[in-house]
């Protein structure tokens, strides 16, 4: 890429890189004088940060945009955090962090930095995880970068992802649907929930897991989200419990001592609010 000067950056980019600058200085000023930044490590600061990437999740689930404003400022400023202390210790800085992800996107887009075509997302993808193997000289797993502390659902989704990019997957949806019908009746050979008998635990919950696999898969190929999908049912079924609550509470009565037909009349009425 050709090298660019102060006299080909835009008014707008040069404001961007001057708040960026106003941040590392601020960070510079936090860690040489604030006692609590000054003892942080990578370690203190990991479950923040993992809190910090939940609160934008939710702000985006909600469409919050001014939410969402302030918890990528967070992220921001964590992202520094982390890079301030690799330079301290002289293993990185902003700078070789910065120029590691622009060498990794301009190696992992030839579509866009060279010769190779590529005119669907789905060959982008492809490519992109057969140049992640090249890199680890053709040792490394395809899975082998799905974070094992990722949640089951999104592991599940990633792990699929990454399967297709290497040619592994289904060729139809219908296919993907007949797989979760299967697994649906072989769940329900394990968990007969119409009598009473004897459940194997472990069989049922290893069922249970397969079948949760194969949802997974048809959400993907009908491209929904299974965690996005998930979370926003989360959040509805909250909505409509804390109306049951606080209407019932408001009506003089305790959600122990009603009957689930006295509560389905509230649950009701906050569905179609």
């Amino acid at each position: 890429m050709q090298t660019r000067t102060l006299s080909d950056i835009s008014p707008e980019r040069l404001e961007q890189l001057l708040a960026f600058d106003r941040l590392l200085n601020i960070m510079d000023d936090l860690r040489a004088k604030c006692p609590w930044d000054k003892k942080q490590t990578l370690q203190s600061l990991r479950h923040l940060t993992i809190e910090e990437t939940y609160e934008l999740s939710d702000a985006i689930l909600e469409n919050d945009l001014p939410e969402i404003k302030k918890e990528l400022g967070d992220l921001f400023l964590h992202m520094v955090f982390y890079a301030k202390i690799g330079s301290e210790t002289g293993d990185f800085d902003i700078s070789s962090v910065l120029h590691g992800i622009c060498e990794k996107l301009i190696v992992r887009h030839p579509h866009i930095y060279g010769d190779v075509q590529a005119d669907t997302e789905e060959k982008v993808k492809q490519n992109w995880e057969q140049i992640k193997l090249k890199e680890g000289d053709g040792k490394k797993s395809v899975l082998g970068g799905v974070p094992q502390s990722l949640p089951a659902l999104v592991k599940a989704m990633r792990i699929q992802e990454k399967a297709r990019g290497a040619g592994f997957d289904w060729e139809e949806k219908q296919q993907v649907w007949e797989k979760v019908e299967e697994e649906m009746a072989e769940f329900k050979e394990h968990f007969n929930a119409e009598d009473d008998s004897v459940i194997d635990p472990e069989k049922a919950e290893g069922e249970f897991g397969d079948l949760l696999f194969s949802l997974v898969n048809y959400a993907r190929f009908i491209d929904l989200n299974p965690e996005t999908a998930l979370e926003r049912t989360n959040k509805k079924f909250i909505k409509r419990f804390n109306y049951l609550e606080s209407q019932s509470r408001a009506d003089g009565k305790q959600l122990h001592e009603m009957t689930l037909a006295e509560m389905d009349e509230y649950w009701n009425q906050a569905k179609k609010l």
